[in-house]
């Protein structure tokens, strides 16, 4: 009623909060446009640098490998064959990717809210008609959507590129598993909860940069030490030491049963040098009775990353909320 009132007295509508919103989106675009620039040259420049070594560095290098194999080489030496030149472009962009996160924590921490608390200008904002909640949601929501679309395309772009036939990369490697999973996304979106919590919480950029990020690679460090333990590992076990798995296999744990008890790391190496009787003697009056090995096949790499990505994105859903806490409690 108040609408169709208004329009007949010729006054234009309220605007709807829908686009109030955007306009909000907007001006953290605007504000933010350098930022956004570096991003978006950051994603096109490792895309593009990713291409180059798919298509013309790993085409070049195959063609150098079969030309070996046709002289009847039975081994090349990759210098010559310039396999280090994809290797190191992929690793390169590989730890680029997997710890972008610290560069999302710095500017969360630093620059999307940190600068605004400690200049004035977000309560410049909150005064002139943009609650505090609804500056918040604009800032992580556009931060969110801009770091979530780039780190897609790099994730997508990085495992469309790998190839293992040139690569002497380990799937279970920092770099190489982040890059090739959505656990990468969720570093990024964790780290711009954090770094927002953090800016809130310290209130100056400088401090809540720092802070943002040790605590961010913190979190990363502390979660990969438990990233053997997210599933079900195979356990092998054998009369003797040597045990036959797959080669890319992700060795967890290798010992002995003393007495029937795994034991980790158990060194026998003091039983062998002599003869078969006495080595088993040796392994007899230790109590060893066979030796155990637990790994994790490269199958297991989606579950594991799956199960990482849920943890972290429940960090970065509980940093969130802290933060609109925090900032409901101070603007009150």
């Amino acid at each position: 009623m108040t609408a169709v009132a208004d329009a007949r007295a010729g006054v234009s509508p309220t605007p709807a909060a829908p686009r109030a919103s955007w306009g909000t989106a907007r001006t953290v675009l605007r504000l933010h446009r350098s930022a956004l620039l570096v991003w978006a040259l950051f994603v096109a420049g490792l895309s593009g640098w990713l291409v180059w070594l798919a298509e013309v560095t790993a085409k070049a290098e195959l063609k150098a490998l079969e030309t070996c194999d046709r002289a009847g080489q039975d081994w090349c030496d990759v210098t010559m064959v310039g396999l280090p030149g994809y290797q190191a472009g992929v690793d390169l962009v590989g730890l680029l990717v997997s710890y972008l996160f610290l560069g999302v924590a710095a500017f969360a921490g630093g620059a999307l809210i940190g600068r605004e608390l400690g200049d004035g200008t977000a309560h410049l904002a909150w005064t002139q008609g943009i609650s505090p909640t609804r500056w918040l949601t604009a800032k992580l929501g556009v931060a969110a959507l801009v770091v979530t679309a780039g780190g897609t395309v790099l994730v997508l772009v990085y495992r469309w590129a790998y190839d293992e036939d040139l690569l002497f990369s380990e799937w279970m490697g920092d770099s190489t598993y982040l890059s090739r999973g959505p656990a990468t996304l969720a570093y990024a979106l964790c780290a711009l909860a954090v770094g927002a919590l953090t800016a809130l919480l310290l209130r100056r950029p400088l401090p809540a940069l720092g802070v943002s990020v040790v605590a961010t690679e913190t979190l990363s460090f502390v979660v990969a030490q438990y990233r053997g333990s997210f599933w079900p590992a195979v356990t092998l076990t054998s009369a003797r030491e040597d045990f036959d798995y797959p080669v890319t296999a992700w060795n967890v744990e290798s010992g002995a049963l003393v007495h029937g008890r795994q034991v980790p790391y158990f060194d026998v190496t003091s039983c062998y040098g002599g003869s078969a009787a006495r080595t088993q003697g040796c392994l007899d009056d230790l109590g060893v009775t066979g030796f155990y090995t637990t790994y994790h096949p490269e199958s297991h790499f989606w579950p594991i990353n799956l199960v990482e990505t849920g943890i972290v994105l429940a960090v970065a859903a509980l940093a969130t909320t802290a933060a609109f806490l925090l900032l409901r409690r101070r603007a009150a």
